[in-house]
């Protein structure tokens, strides 16, 4: 391993602060794959890094140090801003890491100027700001301004910052190397065997979309058409000066979602239009294809001057089949009917495992034992149950529904720290709701079994729900006794407690109890 990056250094910035208490057994994998990670970037990498450290004062703390480590990575800052909002991470980590969100501006100014005025044609009628607004993992945000119909008009251009396609190449390619190492000392460590080398491959194709600033104009263009009309968001719209390698949009004037000054019942307002928006619009569609904005991380995310959601930066998304949605609202149904075989034919279907492999199995129990104690089976209990099967075996999950999952904690999070106990699953459940009187009419003279629907359930599906409600119930009925019960053995004292052979006395509030039971 290079001298330049050695154990005191990682020791020193407290890597393994970033793995959360309830997964300290990784710990010590996740800081040997960080080893391997920074071990493996060329030595000017290495370097930069290094001076990076040694620039900041002798008494900084862990937090500082993480922070000037992960702004030199791309992959390792998108890692942070995911990081930011884990509920699970202590406070002061999280305020350190929410920096990332939106970076104030490093790169010289002089250097992108160059890049803008390279990419704009001479007599573009564009008057370009001296000051960038912001910096983020890939690129700069400058704006600009022109005249259109006699009045003033304000725009962005999101520039790439100078040498980073090669940087994040750079990075990418000893993340190739990194799943391999990380399934051989799993191993040594004796952690479960997952998909190290699948989910990485997967994660580095995608953020290597990060630099396709093209691919993010294409993007823009479907989210703005998808959203045409919303009154949840605003999508910035493109403006004609842009170029596959530099991006012209409408400036959206407003702040961070967490950082607006709203009152407790704006906040949840927001909220709810944030999962409406960005959740449930795209997931109850009929259409066979869907994207889901896959960063909306804080910085992404604005409150505009006149209350509006924005969802800016659109070079990541999700996208999920049509029947990749049936699968998921198919484990939803298994969870609420608490009919296992079928959360496990629907996991099965949205990954590799065999619907009856023992990991699987025991995983679909646990989740249907949280529902018996009046766990809500929406999105966040399926998101726990495929988090669980993905710790202990290799699920085989698609990249897409990786990324949707990045999505759903990504946002839970910011809405969490915007709105305090906000549940997302409330405002889907809403949502498909409404779809699903929407599409009532239409389900009078639609094939029994089509799900050529937005909520995508058949009418068969709906009848077999609507003949199981009774033995559910009866499900949810024992399920409560024998909570009940437990509460009883729980406060009861135990009968050898009492050696007289006479009853022992019920505890205070025993006979209340005992006669609600």
């Amino acid at each position: 391993m290079p001298s330049s990056i050695n154990h005191e250094l990682l020791q020193a910035i407290g890597i393994d602060r970033l793995v959360p208490e309830s997964l300290a057994r990784w710990r010590p994998l996740v800081y040997d794959g960080v080893l391997f990670f920074l071990g493996n970037l060329a030595p000017q990498r290495r370097a930069e890094i290094m001076a990076a450290q040694l620039a900041l004062p002798a008494d900084a703390d862990a937090g500082q140090r993480i922070i000037a480590l992960l702004t030199q990575c791309a992959t390792l800052h998108k890692l942070g801003q995911v990081l930011a909002r884990n509920p699970s991470l202590p406070a002061a980590l999280r305020q350190r890491l929410q920096a990332l969100e939106s970076m104030p501006v490093r790169t010289p100014m002089p250097l992108l100027l160059e890049h803008i005025r390279r990419e704009l044609p001479a007599d573009a009628p564009v008057t370009i700001a001296d000051e960038a607004l912001a910096e983020a993992s890939v690129a700069a945000i400058v704006p600009f301004s022109w005249e259109e119909d006699g009045a003033l008009r304000h725009g962005v251009f999101k520039v790439l910052k100078p040498g980073i396609e090669d940087r994040l190449r750079d990075e990418l390619a000893v993340w190739l190397e990194l799943g391999a190492y990380l399934e051989r000392r799993a191993t040594e460590l004796g952690l479960p065997p997952l998909d190290y080398r699948d989910t990485l491959d997967s994660v580095a194709e995608l953020l290597a979309n990060e630099v396709r600033v093209d691919n993010e104009q294409l993007n823009l263009a479907a989210a703005a058409e998808f959203h045409a009309g919303s009154k949840h968001v605003l999508v910035p719209r493109l403006l004609p000066w842009c170029t596959p390698r530099m991006t012209a949009m409408e400036r959206v004037f407003g702040r961070k979602v967490t950082d607006a000054e709203l009152s407790p019942q704006a906040r949840a307002r927001l909220a709810d239009s944030a999962v409406t928006a960005l959740l449930a619009e795209p997931f109850w569609s009929s259409d066979e294809n869907v994207f889901f904005h896959a960063d909306p991380h804080a910085g992404n995310l604005l409150v505009t001057d006149d209350g509006r959601l924005a969802a800016i930066d659109w070079a990541l998304v999700a996208r999920l089949t049509k029947r990749q949605r049936e699968t998921i609202v198919d484990a939803v149904l298994g969870g609420l009917t608490l009919d296992a075989d079928k959360v496990c034919r629907a996991v099965s279907g949205l990954g590799t495992l065999p619907p009856d492999h023992p990991v699987l199995r025991e995983a679909v129990e646990r989740a249907l034992q949280r529902v018996r104690r009046f766990e809500l089976p929406g999105f966040g209990w399926l998101v726990t149950l495929l988090d669980e099967v993905a710790s202990r075996t290799e699920a085989g999950f698609r990249k897409d529904l990786i990324l949707f999952r990045k999505l759903w904690a990504t946002l839970s999070g910011v809405l969490g720290d915007l709105a305090g106990e906000h549940r997302p699953d409330k405002a889907l459940i809403l949502s498909g709701l409404e779809h699903f009187a929407a599409e009532l009419p239409g389900r009078y003279t639609a094939p029994f079994g089509s799900r050529a629907f937005d909520t995508h359930l058949s009418n068969a599906d709906l009848i077999k729900l609507w003949v199981t409600c009774g033995l559910v119930a009866t499900k949810y009925w024992r399920a409560g006794f024998g909570m009940m019960a437990d509460m009883l053995k729980q406060s009861w004292p135990r009968s050898d407690a009492r050696q007289d052979g006479r009853r022992p006395a019920l505890p205070a509030g025993g006979h209340a109890r005992l006669a609600a039971a």
